[in-house]
């Protein structure tokens, strides 16, 4: 991945220190006042600026390694999907915390007086590695796992009051991703004839996913988004956190992955949501969260900067490809293709 934007978006140290001063402060825990001893860039790209830096807080304290996330002025949510880091704040606290699970410790969050940007302070996990990068054949599993538990402890959540600031997934969010896919994909047509009958087709998966019972959902629940430390799973990357069905995250976490891990994680998911016994449609509403899943990063326009060759002819953007693939791979199980 690329580094992550220019060091001008980045505040300066004496900025840096007052606006950690304040987090800390209110949470009573500087009053000797805040060291910035360190700064590191985040080496992999996000959407907002992202680094690591360690301060010691109080006069004598330990030093502490933090992820700091920056907003911006301009955010783009992508119709709706994504949140900017004053919403990621939000999740951390009101749904994360309370439930005491391995995700980033949440320092808080700081309006810059400059600026007028939030930033988001997070724990900084030392030695973790993304999922989809570990060797260890168990990381998939257990982010399955991990992602299970959590759909299961926020199913009774979701009417809470606090969890209303959250994004509900509905039946027009849905039909976008697929009437833009078809937009994007029209001048594709002849390379691929199933694509746009199937987006038209999009509304019997809308049906199901709109019936299939809703959690908290984290909303990009890929192996990259997922930090693997020592045999534990920390999930980071929160902006997109929603209302929707839990089958999403598990259809976002095996995209791509190889059949046999695929079914690895299924079964460890639906052991872990449902102990007591899976429901009959799992496997359906699973499919139906594929085709949503697909459709959300191939309508999405960002994928499709670069849509002619140098010759003019339509091309298919590398990144679309394994998007196209799977989606092509679901019609054919659900009967929808040939």
């Amino acid at each position: 991945m690329r580094p992550n934007g220019s060091r001008a978006r980045f505040p300066g140290t004496a900025r840096l220190t007052a606006g950690l001063a304040a987090v800390f402060r209110t949470n009573g825990a500087a009053n000797g006042g805040v060291t910035v001893l360190g700064r590191q860039r985040n080496p992999y790209e996000s959407t907002f600026p992202t680094e690591i830096v360690t301060c010691r807080v109080g006069g004598n304290g330990t030093p502490l390694r933090l992820f700091i996330k920056y907003g911006t002025k301009q955010f783009d949510g992508v119709y709706g999907h994504r949140g900017d880091v004053s919403y990621e704040a939000r999740v951390y606290r009101d749904v994360l915390h309370p439930l005491h699970i391995s995700t980033p410790t949440f320092y808080g969050v700081y309006r810059d007086k400059t600026t007028g940007v939030p930033w988001l302070v997070i724990e900084y996990l030392k030695g973790g590695i993304q999922t989809s990068h570990s060797h260890d054949p168990n990381a998939m599993v257990r982010a399955a796992r991990w992602i299970g538990r959590f759909h299961a402890a926020n199913r009774r959540r979701v009417p809470s009051e606090r969890l209303r600031f959250l994004r509900t997934y509905d039946e027009a969010y849905y039909a976008g991703w697929a009437r833009r896919t078809k937009e994007l994909f029209a001048p594709l047509e002849n390379r691929l004839p199933w694509l746009l009958p199937l987006c038209d087709d999009f509304g019997t998966s809308i049906s199901r996913l709109l019936e299939a019972p809703r959690t908290v959902i984290h909303g990009e629940y890929f192996g990259l988004n997922v930090i693997y430390q020592n045999g534990t799973s920390w999930p980071a990357d929160w902006q997109s956190a929603a209302i929707a069905p839990g089958e999403i995250d598990l259809a976002s976490l095996t995209h791509s992955w190889p059949r046999p891990i695929v079914r690895k994680c299924e079964r460890e998911y639906a052991r872990s949501r449902w102990p007591d016994g899976v429901p009959d449609d799992f496997l359906e509403n699973l499919e139906a969260a594929r085709m949503y899943m697909n459709f959300r990063w191939l309508g999405d326009p960002g994928l499709m900067t670069r849509r002619f060759g140098p010759s003019g002819r339509p091309m298919i953007p590398k990144k679309a490809k394994k998007f196209i693939k799977e989606l092509h791979a679901v019609a054919e199980r659900l009967g929808r293709i040939e």
